[in-house]
């Protein structure tokens, strides 16, 4: 191993009330097919329920149906409801900016959606179209000849949401690779769970947080700055789910952004030695 390669520390983030202050589906879509917002939601759950149905499947399901008579589901039509969506403060300059300073400081920063929401709403945002990010996992429909929505071809819940932090630390990112599942020597994993950031806001986050937090990550649970209410961020962390919390506030100077950038910093110094030790180790053990 070359001890001058730069460590790659991989920031995961959730999408709804993370990076956007409400369900990205409430913020255009239900609306436009008539329905009241909770009351779609209430109908969704109840459908789940009914149906011992997957949560996110219930709610793919409730918006294709809804759309019957009045506009065509297409990939084109999420991506331009994803482009309205609102974003917390400093979001759009957030993902290149701390790249800049990853790399500045000797750390190659790689940023991650994983989310139970729509990829193709998340792939119209700004940030998706400029290139921000290294990988979406999102849920997804599947579209016929025509073009329309017909099938979910991913449905990302909390628990499989964890899958996906395997596949970056292994660096097997096709979501049909079933070589995450094969056994990495610890010198070979691309980017160690340590190396990890989860960004996130509330229970749906908690295995990916957990994951992350048990294995020497960074877990950070994050809270609207105008509402303030920490309650789940309390919860998260008098339980052992995440190690710190913050404001979405993702302004340059914000305590979110320090924080960051603290953890890029510890990165830096903790994979110099890291991967001295590594070397001297192979070294020994070769003699």
């Amino acid at each position: 191993m070359v001890l001058s390669e730069k460590p790659v520390l991989a920031i995961c983030y959730d999408f709804d009330k993370t990076l956007s202050p409400d369900d990205m589906q409430a913020q255009g879509y239900i609306q436009s097919v008539k329905y009241d917002v909770q009351k779609f939601w209430k109908e969704s759950n109840e459908l789940a329920t009914a149906n011992d149905m997957d949560t996110n499947l219930a709610y793919m399901y409730m918006m294709i149906q809804a759309s019957y008579g009045k506009f065509y589901v297409t990939k084109n039509a999420l991506m331009n409801y994803g482009s309205h969506v609102a974003l917390y403060e400093g979001v759009k300059d957030w993902f290149e900016r701390i790249r800049q300073y990853g790399d500045a400081h000797g750390v190659t920063i790689e940023h991650y959606i994983i989310s139970s929401g729509l990829k193709d709403m998340i792939e119209g945002t700004e940030m998706a179209k400029a290139g921000a990010f290294e990988k979406i996992y999102a849920s997804s429909f599947m579209y016929n000849a025509e073009g329309v929505a017909c099938w979910p071809a991913q449905a990302i819940n909390y628990t499989n949401k964890t899958q996906f932090l395997f596949r970056i630390q292994k660096g097997i990112l096709d979501i049909n690779d079933p070589k995450v599942n094969d056994y990495f020597q610890p010198e070979d994993i691309r980017v160690p769970f340590r190396n990890m950031v989860y960004i996130g806001d509330s229970d749906t986050d908690i295995p990916c947080m957990s994951l992350v937090n048990a294995n020497g990550g960074h877990s950070i649970g994050v809270y609207d700055p105008i509402k303030k209410d920490t309650t789940k961020v309390y919860r998260m962390m008098q339980q052992h789910r995440i190690r710190y919390y913050a404001e979405a506030d993702y302004r340059d100077d914000s305590e979110l952004d320090t924080l960051v950038k603290e953890i890029i910093h510890k990165t830096a110094a903790h994979e110099i030695l890291e991967r001295r030790f590594v070397r001297d180790k192979k070294e020994a053990l070769t003699q």
